[in-house]
Protein backbone atom coordinates (compact mmCIF):
# COMPACT_ATOMS: atom_id res chain seq x y z
CA UNK A 1 0.00 0.00 0.00
CA UNK A 2 1.28 3.41 -0.84
CA UNK A 3 1.89 5.56 2.27
CA UNK A 4 0.90 8.69 0.40
CA UNK A 5 -2.54 7.36 -0.44
CA UNK A 6 -5.12 10.12 -0.52
CA UNK A 7 -8.80 10.28 -1.24
CA UNK A 8 -9.29 10.42 -5.03
CA UNK A 9 -11.01 13.55 -6.32
CA UNK A 10 -13.81 12.71 -8.73
CA UNK A 11 -13.30 14.41 -12.07
CA UNK A 12 -16.96 14.71 -13.11
CA UNK A 13 -17.94 16.83 -10.04
CA UNK A 14 -14.87 19.00 -10.57
CA UNK A 15 -15.75 19.53 -14.23
CA UNK A 16 -19.38 20.28 -13.33
CA UNK A 17 -18.22 22.87 -10.82
CA UNK A 18 -15.95 24.46 -13.41
CA UNK A 19 -18.80 24.65 -15.92
CA UNK A 20 -21.01 26.27 -13.31
CA UNK A 21 -18.34 28.85 -12.45
CA UNK A 22 -17.78 29.63 -16.14
CA UNK A 23 -21.52 30.12 -16.62
CA UNK A 24 -21.59 32.88 -13.99
CA UNK A 25 -19.67 35.59 -15.92
CA UNK A 26 -21.48 34.81 -19.18
CA UNK A 27 -24.84 34.93 -17.40
CA UNK A 28 -23.81 38.26 -15.88
CA UNK A 29 -22.87 39.67 -19.29
CA UNK A 30 -26.17 38.53 -20.80
CA UNK A 31 -28.25 39.91 -17.92
CA UNK A 32 -26.51 43.30 -17.87
CA UNK A 33 -26.74 43.63 -21.67
CA UNK A 34 -30.45 42.81 -21.84
CA UNK A 35 -31.38 45.08 -18.95
CA UNK A 36 -29.17 47.87 -20.31
CA UNK A 37 -31.07 47.71 -23.61
CA UNK A 38 -34.46 47.86 -21.86
CA UNK A 39 -33.91 50.65 -19.33
CA UNK A 40 -34.26 54.36 -20.21
CA UNK A 41 -31.35 55.92 -22.17
CA UNK A 42 -30.15 57.98 -19.21
CA UNK A 43 -29.49 54.79 -17.20
CA UNK A 44 -26.16 53.09 -17.95
CA UNK A 45 -25.42 49.60 -16.62
CA UNK A 46 -22.29 49.04 -18.69
CA UNK A 47 -19.90 49.50 -15.72
CA UNK A 48 -21.34 46.30 -14.22
CA UNK A 49 -19.74 44.33 -17.06
CA UNK A 50 -16.37 44.91 -15.41
CA UNK A 51 -17.32 42.24 -12.86
CA UNK A 52 -17.31 39.50 -15.52
CA UNK A 53 -13.53 39.39 -16.28
CA UNK A 54 -12.73 40.24 -12.66
CA UNK A 55 -14.70 37.23 -11.38
CA UNK A 56 -13.29 34.93 -14.08
CA UNK A 57 -9.71 35.80 -13.08
CA UNK A 58 -10.35 34.31 -9.63
CA UNK A 59 -10.79 30.75 -10.89
CA UNK A 60 -9.90 30.51 -14.61
CA UNK A 61 -6.71 30.94 -16.61
CA UNK A 62 -5.47 33.94 -18.57
CA UNK A 63 -6.95 32.78 -21.87
CA UNK A 64 -10.45 32.29 -20.51
CA UNK A 65 -10.26 35.60 -18.65
CA UNK A 66 -9.24 37.38 -21.84
CA UNK A 67 -12.07 35.67 -23.73
CA UNK A 68 -14.67 36.72 -21.13
CA UNK A 69 -13.28 40.26 -21.25
CA UNK A 70 -13.59 40.28 -25.05
CA UNK A 71 -17.21 39.07 -24.84
CA UNK A 72 -17.95 41.80 -22.28
CA UNK A 73 -16.42 44.45 -24.57
CA UNK A 74 -18.45 43.12 -27.51
CA UNK A 75 -21.62 43.30 -25.40
CA UNK A 76 -20.83 46.89 -24.51
CA UNK A 77 -20.33 47.69 -28.21
CA UNK A 78 -23.73 46.13 -28.99
CA UNK A 79 -25.37 48.29 -26.35
CA UNK A 80 -23.62 51.39 -27.69
CA UNK A 81 -24.74 50.72 -31.28
CA UNK A 82 -28.30 49.95 -30.21
CA UNK A 83 -28.59 53.11 -28.13
CA UNK A 84 -26.57 55.75 -29.96
CA UNK A 85 -23.18 54.90 -31.47
CA UNK A 86 -19.78 53.58 -30.48
CA UNK A 87 -18.38 57.12 -30.79
CA UNK A 88 -20.72 58.43 -28.13
CA UNK A 89 -18.41 59.80 -25.40
CA UNK A 90 -20.10 57.97 -22.53
CA UNK A 91 -20.02 54.60 -24.29
CA UNK A 92 -16.45 55.21 -25.50
CA UNK A 93 -15.24 55.72 -21.93
CA UNK A 94 -17.10 52.62 -20.77
CA UNK A 95 -15.56 50.51 -23.53
CA UNK A 96 -12.04 51.84 -22.84
CA UNK A 97 -12.42 51.23 -19.11
CA UNK A 98 -13.72 47.71 -19.75
CA UNK A 99 -10.75 46.95 -22.03
CA UNK A 100 -8.28 48.18 -19.40
CA UNK A 101 -9.94 46.18 -16.60
CA UNK A 102 -9.98 43.07 -18.80
CA UNK A 103 -6.25 43.42 -19.52
CA UNK A 104 -5.47 43.87 -15.81
CA UNK A 105 -7.67 40.89 -14.85
CA UNK A 106 -5.98 38.76 -17.51
CA UNK A 107 -2.55 39.68 -16.15
CA UNK A 108 -3.51 38.68 -12.60
CA UNK A 109 -5.05 35.46 -13.89
CA UNK A 110 -1.70 34.72 -15.54
CA UNK A 111 0.13 35.34 -12.24
CA UNK A 112 -2.27 33.08 -10.36
CA UNK A 113 -1.95 30.38 -13.01
CA UNK A 114 1.85 30.57 -12.79
CA UNK A 115 1.80 30.32 -8.98
CA UNK A 116 -0.54 27.33 -9.15
CA UNK A 117 1.90 25.65 -11.53
CA UNK A 118 4.71 26.22 -9.06
CA UNK A 119 2.58 24.83 -6.24
CA UNK A 120 1.78 21.75 -8.32
CA UNK A 121 5.50 21.16 -8.85
CA UNK A 122 6.13 21.61 -5.13
CA UNK A 123 3.44 19.04 -4.37
CA UNK A 124 5.03 16.61 -6.79
CA UNK A 125 8.47 17.12 -5.23
CA UNK A 126 7.07 16.79 -1.70
CA UNK A 127 5.18 13.60 -2.58
CA UNK A 128 8.26 12.12 -4.24
CA UNK A 129 10.49 12.99 -1.28
CA UNK A 130 7.95 11.60 1.16
CA UNK A 131 7.67 8.35 -0.80
CA UNK A 132 11.46 7.98 -0.67
CA UNK A 133 11.48 8.53 3.10
CA UNK A 134 8.44 6.29 3.59
CA UNK A 135 8.41 3.42 1.08
CA UNK A 136 5.27 1.27 1.14
CA UNK A 137 4.92 -1.21 3.97
CA UNK A 138 4.50 -4.82 2.87
CA UNK A 139 0.91 -6.04 2.83
CA UNK A 140 2.02 -9.33 4.37
CA UNK A 141 4.81 -10.08 6.82
CA UNK A 142 4.80 -13.65 8.08
CA UNK A 143 1.42 -14.22 9.78
CA UNK A 144 0.60 -10.49 9.72
CA UNK A 145 -1.59 -8.50 7.37
CA UNK A 146 -0.44 -4.88 7.31
CA UNK A 147 -2.00 -1.66 6.01
CA UNK A 148 -0.74 1.91 6.25
CA UNK A 149 -2.00 5.42 5.47
CA UNK A 150 -0.22 8.76 5.53
CA UNK A 151 -2.34 11.94 5.54
CA UNK A 152 -0.54 15.23 4.99
CA UNK A 153 -1.90 18.37 6.66
CA UNK A 154 -0.63 20.55 3.81
CA UNK A 155 -0.41 19.46 0.18
CA UNK A 156 3.13 20.74 -0.38
CA UNK A 157 4.41 20.28 3.17
CA UNK A 158 6.55 17.33 4.19
CA UNK A 159 5.96 16.19 7.74
CA UNK A 160 7.88 14.14 10.25
CA UNK A 161 5.50 11.22 10.74
CA UNK A 162 7.20 7.91 10.01
CA UNK A 163 6.69 4.17 10.02
CA UNK A 164 8.62 1.09 8.94
CA UNK A 165 8.56 -2.70 9.16
CA UNK A 166 11.34 -5.26 9.10
CA UNK A 167 11.26 -9.05 9.03
CA UNK A 168 13.54 -11.09 11.28
CA UNK A 169 14.09 -14.83 11.55
CA UNK A 170 11.56 -15.05 14.38
CA UNK A 171 8.99 -12.36 13.62
CA UNK A 172 8.24 -8.83 12.47
CA UNK A 173 9.39 -5.57 13.93
CA UNK A 174 7.53 -2.32 13.40
CA UNK A 175 8.19 1.31 14.08
CA UNK A 176 5.88 4.31 14.10
CA UNK A 177 6.98 7.77 15.16
CA UNK A 178 6.48 11.49 14.92
CA UNK A 179 9.43 13.88 14.60
CA UNK A 180 9.01 17.31 16.13
CA UNK A 181 8.08 20.10 13.72
CA UNK A 182 7.54 20.14 9.96
CA UNK A 183 9.46 20.61 6.77
CA UNK A 184 13.05 19.58 6.11
CA UNK A 185 14.11 19.49 9.77
CA UNK A 186 11.35 17.01 10.63
CA UNK A 187 12.06 14.95 7.50
CA UNK A 188 15.77 14.87 8.39
CA UNK A 189 15.04 13.57 11.90
CA UNK A 190 12.57 11.03 10.56
CA UNK A 191 15.14 9.83 8.01
CA UNK A 192 17.73 9.28 10.74
CA UNK A 193 15.34 7.17 12.80
CA UNK A 194 14.16 5.18 9.79
CA UNK A 195 17.72 4.57 8.63
CA UNK A 196 18.80 3.35 12.07
CA UNK A 197 15.77 1.09 12.31
CA UNK A 198 16.27 -0.47 8.88
CA UNK A 199 19.94 -1.15 9.57
CA UNK A 200 19.50 -2.51 13.10
CA UNK A 201 16.06 -4.17 13.29
CA UNK A 202 16.97 -7.21 11.16
CA UNK A 203 20.01 -8.01 13.27
CA UNK A 204 17.66 -9.11 16.07
CA UNK A 205 19.09 -7.19 19.00
CA UNK A 206 16.79 -6.89 21.99
CA UNK A 207 14.29 -4.06 21.88
CA UNK A 208 16.28 -2.00 24.43
CA UNK A 209 19.37 -2.25 22.19
CA UNK A 210 17.30 -1.34 19.13
CA UNK A 211 15.84 1.70 20.89
CA UNK A 212 19.36 2.65 21.95
CA UNK A 213 20.47 2.69 18.30
CA UNK A 214 17.51 4.88 17.37
CA UNK A 215 18.28 7.18 20.29
CA UNK A 216 21.91 7.48 19.21
CA UNK A 217 20.87 8.63 15.73
CA UNK A 218 18.50 11.31 17.00
CA UNK A 219 20.88 12.29 19.79
CA UNK A 220 23.72 13.01 17.37
CA UNK A 221 21.40 15.13 15.22
CA UNK A 222 20.21 16.98 18.33
CA UNK A 223 23.77 17.80 19.39
CA UNK A 224 24.53 19.14 15.93
CA UNK A 225 21.28 21.09 15.98
CA UNK A 226 22.09 22.66 19.32
CA UNK A 227 25.55 23.61 18.12
CA UNK A 228 23.97 25.70 15.38
CA UNK A 229 21.18 27.07 17.59
CA UNK A 230 22.18 30.20 19.46
CA UNK A 231 19.67 29.93 22.32
CA UNK A 232 19.46 26.12 22.37
CA UNK A 233 15.69 26.16 22.74
CA UNK A 234 14.77 24.51 19.46
CA UNK A 235 15.18 20.89 20.54
CA UNK A 236 14.81 17.96 18.19
CA UNK A 237 13.09 14.79 19.35
CA UNK A 238 10.96 11.96 18.02
CA UNK A 239 8.16 10.14 19.79
CA UNK A 240 8.08 6.50 18.77
CA UNK A 241 6.65 3.05 19.29
CA UNK A 242 8.92 0.08 18.63
CA UNK A 243 7.18 -3.30 18.40
CA UNK A 244 8.27 -6.91 18.06
CA UNK A 245 5.60 -9.38 16.92
CA UNK A 246 6.91 -12.96 17.08
CA UNK A 247 5.55 -15.39 14.50
CA UNK A 248 5.07 -18.27 16.92
CA UNK A 249 3.58 -16.57 19.98
CA UNK A 250 0.23 -14.75 20.38
CA UNK A 251 1.76 -11.61 21.82
CA UNK A 252 3.40 -8.31 21.00
CA UNK A 253 6.36 -6.75 22.77
CA UNK A 254 6.70 -3.00 22.64
CA UNK A 255 8.66 -0.01 23.88
CA UNK A 256 6.80 3.28 24.08
CA UNK A 257 9.01 6.37 23.73
CA UNK A 258 6.52 9.12 24.53
CA UNK A 259 4.10 8.10 21.76
CA UNK A 260 0.30 7.60 21.82
CA UNK A 261 -0.37 4.00 22.86
CA UNK A 262 -1.47 1.45 20.27
CA UNK A 263 -5.08 0.29 20.28
CA UNK A 264 -5.94 -3.40 20.31
CA UNK A 265 -9.22 -4.43 18.67
CA UNK A 266 -10.04 -7.79 20.18
CA UNK A 267 -13.33 -9.55 20.82
CA UNK A 268 -15.38 -6.45 19.95
CA UNK A 269 -13.42 -4.30 22.41
CA UNK A 270 -10.92 -1.48 21.90
CA UNK A 271 -8.10 -1.71 24.43
CA UNK A 272 -5.41 1.00 24.68
CA UNK A 273 -2.10 -0.73 25.39
CA UNK A 274 -0.94 1.93 27.79
CA UNK A 275 2.59 1.48 29.09
CA UNK A 276 3.21 1.60 32.80
CA UNK A 277 6.81 2.74 32.28
CA UNK A 278 7.01 4.74 29.06
CA UNK A 279 10.50 5.82 28.00
CA UNK A 280 11.25 9.43 27.03
CA UNK A 281 11.05 10.46 23.37
CA UNK A 282 14.09 9.70 21.24
CA UNK A 283 16.57 12.55 21.54
CA UNK A 284 15.64 13.46 25.12
CA UNK A 285 17.27 10.63 27.05
CA UNK A 286 20.03 12.96 28.28
CA UNK A 287 17.37 15.34 29.60
CA UNK A 288 14.86 12.81 30.95
CA UNK A 289 16.91 9.87 32.14
CA UNK A 290 14.91 6.65 32.23
CA UNK A 291 15.38 2.96 31.60
CA UNK A 292 13.95 1.37 28.47
CA UNK A 293 10.92 -0.69 29.49
CA UNK A 294 9.76 -3.58 27.32
CA UNK A 295 6.14 -4.59 27.90
CA UNK A 296 4.25 -7.60 26.61
CA UNK A 297 0.58 -7.71 25.60
CA UNK A 298 -1.62 -10.43 24.11
CA UNK A 299 -2.05 -10.35 20.34
CA UNK A 300 -3.99 -13.41 19.19
CA UNK A 301 -5.15 -14.59 15.78
CA UNK A 302 -7.86 -12.29 14.43
CA UNK A 303 -6.87 -9.35 16.64
CA UNK A 304 -6.09 -6.02 14.99
CA UNK A 305 -3.51 -3.61 16.37
CA UNK A 306 -3.80 0.05 15.34
CA UNK A 307 -0.77 2.32 15.55
CA UNK A 308 -1.23 6.04 15.00
CA UNK A 309 0.38 9.44 15.45
CA UNK A 310 -1.15 12.32 17.39
CA UNK A 311 -2.33 13.99 14.19
CA UNK A 312 -5.27 11.57 14.36
CA UNK A 313 -6.43 12.25 17.92
CA UNK A 314 -5.70 15.99 17.66
CA UNK A 315 -7.85 16.48 14.55
CA UNK A 316 -10.74 18.83 15.35
CA UNK A 317 -14.22 19.34 14.01
CA UNK A 318 -15.64 22.85 13.30
CA UNK A 319 -16.60 23.07 16.96
CA UNK A 320 -12.93 22.45 17.96
CA UNK A 321 -13.70 19.06 19.53
CA UNK A 322 -10.97 16.43 19.22
CA UNK A 323 -11.51 13.35 17.09
CA UNK A 324 -12.89 10.53 19.31
CA UNK A 325 -10.71 7.73 17.94
CA UNK A 326 -11.48 5.11 20.60
CA UNK A 327 -15.23 5.72 20.38
CA UNK A 328 -15.17 5.46 16.58
CA UNK A 329 -13.21 2.22 16.68
CA UNK A 330 -15.50 0.80 19.37
CA UNK A 331 -18.47 1.32 17.04
CA UNK A 332 -16.70 -0.66 14.29
CA UNK A 333 -14.86 -3.24 16.40
CA UNK A 334 -17.38 -6.00 15.79
CA UNK A 335 -17.51 -5.55 12.00
CA UNK A 336 -14.51 -7.79 11.35
CA UNK A 337 -12.74 -5.36 9.03
CA UNK A 338 -9.34 -6.35 7.72
CA UNK A 339 -6.55 -3.76 8.18
CA UNK A 340 -6.96 -2.15 4.75
CA UNK A 341 -10.76 -1.86 5.09
CA UNK A 342 -10.44 -0.50 8.62
CA UNK A 343 -8.00 2.21 7.54
CA UNK A 344 -10.16 3.12 4.54
CA UNK A 345 -13.12 3.63 6.86
CA UNK A 346 -11.05 5.46 9.48
CA UNK A 347 -9.43 7.76 6.93
CA UNK A 348 -12.77 8.75 5.38
CA UNK A 349 -14.33 9.34 8.79
CA UNK A 350 -11.35 11.37 10.04
CA UNK A 351 -11.28 13.64 7.01
CA UNK A 352 -15.05 14.16 7.13
CA UNK A 353 -14.84 14.96 10.85
CA UNK A 354 -12.09 17.54 10.27
CA UNK A 355 -13.85 19.09 7.29
CA UNK A 356 -11.20 17.83 4.87
CA UNK A 357 -8.35 19.70 6.56
CA UNK A 358 -6.12 18.19 9.24
CA UNK A 359 -4.21 20.46 11.59
CA UNK A 360 -1.22 18.10 11.60
CA UNK A 361 0.10 15.20 9.56
CA UNK A 362 -1.34 11.84 10.52
CA UNK A 363 0.00 8.32 10.07
CA UNK A 364 -1.91 5.08 10.64
CA UNK A 365 -0.68 1.49 10.60
CA UNK A 366 -2.98 -1.49 11.20
CA UNK A 367 -1.80 -5.07 11.58
CA UNK A 368 -3.75 -8.26 12.05
CA UNK A 369 -2.48 -11.67 13.04
CA UNK A 370 -3.90 -14.34 10.80
CA UNK A 371 -5.12 -17.71 12.01
CA UNK A 372 -2.49 -20.32 12.75
CA UNK A 373 -0.79 -22.10 15.59
CA UNK A 374 0.91 -19.27 17.50
CA UNK A 375 1.73 -21.36 20.54
CA UNK A 376 0.64 -21.03 24.17
CA UNK A 377 -0.92 -17.74 25.24
CA UNK A 378 0.90 -15.62 27.84
CA UNK A 379 -0.87 -14.37 30.97
CA UNK A 380 -3.26 -11.51 30.17
CA UNK A 381 -2.09 -8.40 32.05
CA UNK A 382 -5.32 -6.48 31.46
CA UNK A 383 -7.43 -5.75 34.55
CA UNK A 384 -10.39 -8.07 34.82
CA UNK A 385 -9.24 -10.27 31.96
Amino acid sequence: MCPLRRDPVSRPPRRARRRFLLAVPFALIAAVTIVDLLVPPEVHLGPFLIAAPAVTASFAGARMTAFVGAVAVLAQVVVAVARTSVTDLNHTYQIVALVLISVIATFFAHLRERDEGRMARLRSIAHTAQSVVLPPLPERAGPLRIASVYLAAEEAQMGGDLYAAARTASGTRLLIGDARGKGLDAVSEASLVLGAFRVTARREPGLPELVGQLEAGVGSAERNHRAGDADGTDEAFVTALVLDVPDGEPLVRLVNCGHPPPLLLSGGRVIPLASAGASPPLGLSDVLAADVTVETFPFAAGDVLLLHTDGVTEARDPGRAFYPLVERLAAWAGDGDEPSALLDRLRADLQAYAGGHLGDDAALVALQRTAGDPGPAPPDPRPGA
